[in-house]
């Protein structure tokens, strides 16, 4: 079913106790994909673990932070050639037997990016904390409305991308709570985005670092972000420019 060459990105700070179950089940859905966590200068052994599951490891010698660790993954993909490359966060919240719900649309050249929604589907019974669920409704709801697509769960770190959308995040990236900026991002590039519906899991082991006084600083922050995003101006994809 997956491309030849297929890599999952595995962005990680602190997981030593999630993230050899993380490796695991991306095995256990498809032996031959590749996996590399980023470990974000970890000060626990989330590096030595996701090595001794079979992971390939860049340590990163200080903390980049989400959207720092996550442009390194795919700056990691870019440079080797991957076709396809998914995305995984490393504390076991996203369920890697669903890789194929992701992956459905890209195969299907349907979409350059595809992204797991926790709201798309009629049946969806994911419940965020009160403040993080009216960040999440506000910023689908902001997103919609400057891009011009619906779009459902602007922060759900759990994607598929294939080499156009790998491109796009090893160059330009943002840095700080940066899923819902690289949703407009993609729009800004005229690459074509996909939500399919997907089941989370509750953190088991760490603690999120989105507090309700980060969720407040978030909204204003990233709120501020998209509208710079707007009117900020992107080169378009490169074949594009090329055919000009």
């Amino acid at each position: 079913m997956t491309p030849r060459r297929t890599i999952a990105v595995v962005p990680a700070h602190n997981e030593e106790g999630a993230i050899g179950g993380v490796v695991d089940e991306i095995r256990a859905f498809d032996p031959s994909f590749d996996v590399v966590v980023v470990d974000d200068a970890s000060t626990d052994t989330t590096g030595a673990v996701a090595a001794a599951h079979g992971a390939a490891v860049l340590r990163l010698p200080f903390n980049l932070g989400i959207g720092g660790a996550v442009q390194t993954g795919f700056k990691y993909a870019h440079e080797r050639g991957y076709d396809v490359a998914v995305r995984l966060d490393g504390d076991g919240q996203h369920d890697a037997s669903q890789i194929g719900n992701l992956l459905g649309p890209l195969l299907r050249d349907e979409a350059d990016i595809v992204t797991g929604s926790r709201f798309a589907g009629a049946s969806s019974d994911y419940r965020a904390p009160l403040a993080r669920r009216i960040g999440i409704i506000w910023f689908a709801r902001i997103v919609s409305l400057l891009t011009r697509q619906r779009v459902t769960d602007t922060t759900s770190g759990f994607q598929a991308l294939n080499r156009k959308g790998i491109e796009l995040f090893a160059d330009d990236y943002p840095n700080d709570y940066p899923e819902v900026e690289a949703t407009v991002l993609v729009f800004k590039h005229r690459l074509r985005l996909a939500e399919v519906p997907v089941q989370m899991r509750e953190r088991e082991t760490g603690q999120s670092s989105i507090t309700l006084v980060r969720s407040i600083y978030y909204v204003f922050k990233v709120t501020l972000a998209l509208l710079v995003a707007m009117v900020r101006k992107y080169a378009v994809p490169r074949e594009e420019v090329a055919r000009s």
